[in-house]
This record gives structure tokens, sequence and C-alpha cells, in this order.
């Protein structure tokens, strides 16, 4: 370390809210130098320790100190004067603005008691050379992408001058060219001495970027350790209390060569190459590729959200008969028992306003014709709750809910559906590692009784210990149908860069 002080102590920190103990006597210190990762499941508390420093909420006991003073953070603009910048999961973009006006919102430079532009837009082109972000500072932040906005927000946190910094999930939001950029950035705060704390639940971004990793667990503080004392395994069991490899559940021995979705000659565009396979009942089947190969194409054609440009997609009911599937018909693909749980349940899968109830209930409720009653059964409800581990009341709004709780209901919608097939973009993204293990488990239930799933994931590691088989695709094409026992992350990239495995490629 290059002090012999910490930049910030949290000694014995509790908050509450309600009857809910978030914080229990929290301590834990970050020193000049240093990116430290504060982790943990959901609920573990890790961002209302953050919140504390912040300035967004007060502690109810214990003290916050900085640079050895003992200082009392009761807003955030407060914590900003203390040099404290915070980069929120939640985006602060106003649309309405430019990139140079919200990246000085609040710091606007004045001439003759008017904003002066030319400098607010000097300031933020200096801003934005000296963070390497490339965004034009006259666009309107409306059209940008939530990567792009993401980045902005951590530019205006680094315009800050500050000398602690909070990123609150930061990666969410940003493709593999982008968190290259954070990680450029993380480096350079850590050479010039500054503190960070890295809120994260992704266990490949700790290793890759953090020196330190503190753990809460229930509101807990359960150990600060250097990094490179762990690894995946032993960090996953202090947040979980049980191994990475547990969170996968057994593979089954064998599974019947009985069809229940059979794919021929699909393709996803014009003049595209087809694919064809056959999903049997009892299996889970992964599509891995590298990034904007046509994985996604190919099950949004499957579950009716695109059109199909030539090919046939056949499901099978218990009794063994081939139903065709309408091109381009979400309502025709559920109705014969295809469901879509899209990557972005926020956007596209759930109703964020309404109860945890309503959003299972709309599952039968697409299944129903229009001159039919709609079904309600709240003690189904309620056993899909118990059995999905949902332990907050079915009429709660289910925006309220973490990642891992809004992915259960969005399964629990088609659960109550009784769906033949189900079609998982990104299975747990955004997910903590605990409720992780619980949706493999979830998704394993569903393929023990019966039914067959096809998903689609960027994390190999989750393809190779989650999937019966995965389907590596390039250029929109199958080119390997590889058993997931055994295999390897280097031999499905082997096949996703070149069409072949390492072994098999020529120099």
């Amino acid at each position: 370390m290059t002090s012999k002080q910490p930049l910030v102590e949290l000694r014995g920190v509790s908050k509450s809210f309600g009857q809910n103990a978030a914080l229990k006597g929290v301590s834990l210190a970050g020193w000049p130098g240093s990116i430290h990762a504060v982790t943990g499941e959901n609920g573990a508390g890790k961002s209302t320790l953050m919140k504390l420093l912040a300035g967004v909420h007060r502690p109810d006991g214990g003290e916050v100190v900085l640079k050895g003073r003992h200082v009392a953070l009761s807003t955030p603009a407060k914590a900003r004067r203390a040099g404290i910048s915070t980069v929120f999961q939640e985006l602060t973009i106003l649309p309405n603005l430019t990139v140079a006006e919200n990246l000085c919102l609040g710091r606007e430079l004045t001439l003759g008691g008017l904003i002066d532009l030319r400098a607010l837009r000097r300031e933020a082109v200096q801003v934005l050379e000296r963070t390497g972000i490339a965004l034009d500072p006259d666009r309107l932040c409306g059209t940008l992408t939530v990567g792009e906005q993401q980045l902005l927000e951590i530019a205006k946190g680094l315009h800050s001058e500050a000398d602690v910094f909070i990123f609150d999930e930061p990666t969410a939001p940003l493709n593999r060219a982008e968190v290259d950029q954070l990680e450029g950035l993380l480096r350079a705060l850590k050479t010039q001495g500054k503190l960070v704390f890295y809120i994260s639940h992704r266990l490949e971004e700790i290793f890759r970027f953090c020196d330190t990793v503190s753990v809460l667990k229930d509101g807990v503080h359960v150990a600060t350790q250097p990094i490179e004392t762990l690894t995946q395994d032993s960090l996953v069991a202090l947040m979980v209390g049980r191994e990475l490899a547990a969170l996968f559940p057994e593979r089954p021995a064998d599974i019947p060569d009985v069809p229940a979705l059979q794919v021929d000659r699909l393709a996803v565009a014009p003049h595209s190459p087809s694919v064809s396979f056959t999903l049997r009942r009892g299996e889970i089947v992964g599509i891995a590729g590298l990034e904007g190969q046509g994985q996604r194409e190919i099950v949004r054609a499957l579950a009716g959200e695109q059109d199909r440009h030539g090919g046939e997609v056949r499901v099978f009911t218990d009794d063994g008969t081939a139903v065709g599937i309408p091109s381009g018909s979400v309502a025709g693909a559920v109705q014969r028992g295809i469901a879509l749980l899209p990557e972005d349940r926020k956007g596209e899968g759930l109703y964020l306003d309404l109860s945890i109830e309503d959003n299972i209930w709309l599952g039968p409720l697409r299944q129903t014709p229009l001159w039919r009653r709609a079904p309600r059964d709240p003690a189904l409800v309620r056993r899909l709750a118990e059995r999905m581990g949902l332990r907050t009341p079915p009429a709660q709004p289910v925006g309220s809910l973490s990642g891992g709780n809004q992915q259960k209901a969005m399964l629990g919608r088609w659960l109550a559906a009784d769906v033949r097939v189900l079609l998982v973009e990104q299975p747990t993204r955004g997910v903590d590692v605990g409720a992780k293990a619980e949706i493999y488990g979830l998704l394993r239930q569903f393929t023990d009784g019966g039914g067959a799933i096809l998903a689609v994931s960027g994390d190999l590691p989750e393809l190779i210990g989650l999937c019966d088989r995965i389907l590596v695709v390039r250029g929109s094409a199958i080119v390997a149908d590889v058993p997931a026992h055994g295999a390897t992350e280097e031999q499905l990239l082997g096949h996703a860069l070149r069409g072949e495995s390492p072994s098999e490629a020529t120099p």
C-alpha cells in the first residue's frame, strides 16, 4: 500500500428500513490506489453500504471516517464536496440535453450571468479526451445507446476530480469493447492513487479488475481478502456457502430420443445459411458463438418474434403428433407450447407496474381465446411461488423485485401456462450467484418433467455447466454440435472463431 492510513473507513455501520436490517455492524477500510470489490448476493447489503458513503442514506449506527476524519455525509451533495463520486446503476442522463450539457450539469460555467455554452463545450471535450470516451459533445443524449449513456455517467464521475469513486454494476449495459475501455479507466484511477469501490457479483470482472474484495451476506461483513488469495470457487463459497460447481444441477444419465422441437432448414434472413436440429424432451441445449453471429435471430424466429425466411418448425405433442409453428406469430408459438424468456426482462418480458400474480397470469391468458373468461387461480400462483423460492407477496409489483426474482416471475408465467419448449436468452444475466443456482435448478426441473429448453448465453461456463449439448453458431450457421460434458471454453471458442476445434485447425 502507498499509504499507512486508509482513505475510507466504515466502522460498525448499521442501517434498517422498517423491520428489515439491511446492514448489521459492518466495518471495512479502503486504501488509496486500490480497486476494492464489494460483492454478495442480492439483498446482501452491498448497495446500501455504498449509499451510506455516497450520502444517499444516513447510518443508524456506526461512523464514517474519511482521510482520518469523522464525517457526516447526510446528502449526496455533501459526499461530492467531500471528494466521493458515485456512478449508480440507475442512469441519470437527461435525454433532451447534449453530451456536453449532461457532462457539466451542476458545474456549468457562466458569463454575465448566463451559461457560457462555448466554455462548457470546451470543458466537455477536454474531459472526453482525457477519459478516452469517444462521444460527440453536441449529440443529444436521447440518441445514445444504453452503453453509451453508461460511459457518459462514468465520464461525469471522473469529471468530479474525486478521491473516492463508487461504481455500482457499471458493466451491465456495456459491450465487450466498452468493458475494455472501462478497465483502462479503472487502471488509470488506481495509478493516480484513487480509491475505487466496485460493486459487482460478476466473478470474472472482480478477478479481472480488482485487487481486494469484501463479501457481505445478509447485511453482515463476511470477509475482506486480497484477490490473489482467492479462487472463483472460494469466493462463491464465501458469498453463498457452497462451491461454484454446486451451482449446476446434475445432468440426467440418459435422455430418451423423443423429439420436442424439430427445426428443418430454418433461415433467419434472405440468403442466410439454413439451420436444422432437433431438441429432445428432457434436454437443455445451449447456443454459443461470438456476439452477433445469428444466435439471437434463430431463437427469435422460433419464438415468432421475427419472420422466418424459409424452413419448417414443428413441435411435438405428448402423443408424438407433429404440429407446425407459423412464421412471425408469437401467439401462434405460445398456443402450440413454445415460449420465450427474453434477455431484456424489464423492457420486453415483464410489466413492472403489475403484481407478481398478474405477470404470471399473462402466460395462461395468452393461450385463452377472446370469448372465454380469463383464468385466475391464486392457489396455483402460491404453489408456483413456493416452488420457485419466491417469498415475496404475490400482490407486490414485479418491478420492485431483485433481478433473480424477476427472472423467476417470468419463468413462472410459462410454468403456469404449461408450455412444452422454453427459449431462454441469457438465463441469469444480472442475477447474483445464489439466485443463479436456484434458476438453474428450476430449468432442470422443467426438463425433468418432460419439457425442453434452448438457451442462448454469452457465458461459456454457464452453458458448459447447465446444458446437455451445445450448438456453436458462426455466420448464422451451426458449425458444431458438442456434448456439454467434457466441453471446454477453448474448444467452443475454436469452433466459434474458425468453425473447427483448436486441435483440428490448420496453421
